[in-house]
């Protein structure tokens, strides 16, 4: 950065809690880090009277509460009142919040569905899977945008698949990722959708032809890989991935 930045000594005593994504604001510093770091989740949960009250009670920033909800009662958007809460914190440059303000508006500028999509992306990305999965659930359920390729929505049902994964919800994972490769033909779909398949299935049908053929894909693939870590991998790499194993086991 290359200006100054002021940081603000105040710590709240009570936080402001971001209840879409279970965090927990102390400081205007980590208020503007939030906001910077989820431009597509920004909306009523962070455009709200509650966080200006937060603002002036808990931060003692009484100017800024008083600004922001003057903004609101004009009707302001909510990237401008983010916007505010950037400028007057000081805790950000010049030039770091204009960049901020071009992504903002490359944002509104999106299509409604893939201003979603790129919500349930961040939520994904954050480990919110139950979230991601509600808004990538509305995509799909609602009417489809006709001047959106239908590829579009095959990466959709693509990533609702891996939130369902991720939550060992395997059958629906399986699901989602066949209509994903009905919709985009990409093989990683068909594949995916293969495994989560092969994952659900109880051992009463393991005679079942995609049950086999996932089997028989899966002790390959471990072939080829048990081949590049013989070839590749050096002493110096095993020894990384066992400390690493070790550690993990002590976690766990």
């Amino acid at each position: 950065m290359g200006s100054l930045i002021l940081c603000h000594k105040k710590r709240a005593k009570q936080p402001y809690m971001i209840t879409r994504v279970h965090i927990r604001i102390y400081t205007i510093e980590e208020l503007c880090y939030y906001i910077c770091n989820n431009l597509y989740l920004i909306d009523y949960t962070l455009m709200n009277r509650q966080l200006c009250e937060w603002i002036r009670e808990e931060l003692h920033m009484w100017e800024l509460a008083d600004q922001l909800l003057g903004q609101m009662e004009k009707n302001c958007t909510a990237e401008q009142f983010v916007l505010t809460i950037l400028e007057k914190s000081n805790v950000y440059s010049p030039g770091e919040i204009n960049k901020v303000q071009n992504m903002l508006e490359k944002l509104q500028n999106q299509k409604d569905v893939e201003r979603a999509k790129h919500k349930a992306d961040s939520l994904l990305a954050s480990k919110e899977y139950a979230l991601a999965v509600l808004v990538y659930q509305s995509i799909v359920k609602n009417e489809w945008d006709d001047s959106v390729d239908k590829s579009f929505y095959g990466k959709v049902y693509g990533c609702l698949g891996t939130a369902y994964g991720q939550q060992f919800l395997y059958e629906e994972a399986a699901a989602a990722y066949k209509e994903a490769y009905r919709l985009s033909e990409d093989p990683e779909m068909l594949k995916a959708y293969m495994y989560c398949a092969y994952r659900s299935m109880p051992e009463a049908e393991s005679g079942n032809s995609v049950y086999l053929s996932m089997d028989s894909l899966l002790k390959e693939e471990l072939k080829q890989a048990r081949r590049s870590v013989d070839m590749d991998v050096t002493d110096e790499k095993l020894e990384i991935w066992k400390k690493e194993y070790r550690r993990i086991d002590k976690c766990c």
